[in-house]
């Protein structure tokens, strides 16, 4: 009885895990916040159970999970693909290594899509990913005819997973931008490309730098993509439709000279929760 004692004594409690765990994470302050939830989704617990149960002593299979996923974030993978989900504006979407996590800033480009959505019409998400933005409009306005691209045939298979999963209808079309959109016109065009530059810095972040890079950086100047698309647009909108794109803090005066040289009015920025410039519309001007 003594030998059985001694060994379950040897066993390490959820308080000593989690302790030794922020030690290796010292330098990565993230890192270390998400220990708890990194030992909770080993355990398959909420992590509210975790102070509760500080005595307990998890098993080595769970001692093991917790050491996969803590290897894995501390090499900089981000939480919501240790999870494999990621909640965003009313739904929990699957992510994975494909697909950029989606971000609360984005939620302010459904917020103003929806403000120009009616009862009924036609919109296209370019360069869906998850199905984010697709899937969140959609779950507002089923009435409406959404159709989402992505160029990675892998982040489709994610988006049209979700969709599935969420029972909402999304058609999503494999190609560039408006490549799959040949002859169609749109109410509302709503993107969000990838806007940053090639060498910043912040892609070898925690977390981003492990996020798919052609989903994050666009040239030299961060711009590449959001030139393309303004520039085509024009020829996917009905009279009196509207363009919608997120972009970077910095970027909304670029942006706006962006629309206005294609031809768009009513050209304005709108900021996020945080007061950053990030979505920048203009409207197809109507017919005479």
């Amino acid at each position: 009885m003594s030998a059985v004692v001694a060994s379950d004594q040897a066993t390490p409690t959820v308080q000593a895990l989690l302790a030794v765990a922020r030690r290796r994470c010292s330098g990565n302050r993230a890192a270390a916040n998400d220990c708890g939830l990194l030992l909770a989704l080993a355990l398959g617990v909420p992590r509210a159970w975790l102070l509760a149960h500080g005595e307990h002593r998890p098993d080595g299979a769970a001692r093991a999970r917790f050491e996969t996923l803590l290897t894995r974030r501390l090499a900089g993978e981000p939480m919501a693909y240790l999870r494999g989900r990621q909640a965003f504006w009313s739904l929990d979407l699957d992510v994975t290594p494909d697909v950029l996590v989606p971000r609360p800033e984005t939620e302010r480009l459904v917020e103003l899509a929806l403000a120009r959505m009616g009862a009924r019409g036609r919109l296209t998400d370019l360069g869906t990913g998850s199905g984010a933005i697709a899937l969140a409009l959609a779950s507002e306005r089923p009435d409406w005819q959404i159709i989402a691209t992505d160029r990675s045939a892998a982040a489709l298979a994610v988006a049209a997973g979700n969709a599935s999963r969420l029972g909402l209808s999304v058609e999503f079309r494999h190609g560039d931008w408006f490549a799959p959109l040949a002859g169609a016109r749109f109410d509302i065009i709503v993107g969000n490309p990838p806007y940053i530059a090639a060498d910043d810095a912040c892609l070898q972040g925690d977390g981003v730098c492990r996020e798919p890079r052609t989903a994050l950086a666009a040239g030299d100047d961060g711009l590449a993509d959001l030139a393309t698309i303004t520039a085509a647009a024009p020829g996917h909108l009905l009279a009196g439709g509207w363009l919608l794109l997120e972009h970077g803090a910095d970027q909304d005066p670029a942006v706006r000279e962006l629309l206005a040289g294609a031809g768009f009015e009513g050209i304005a920025t709108h900021v996020d929760l945080a007061g950053r410039p990030r979505v920048t519309l203009g409207q197809q001007p109507c017919a005479n």
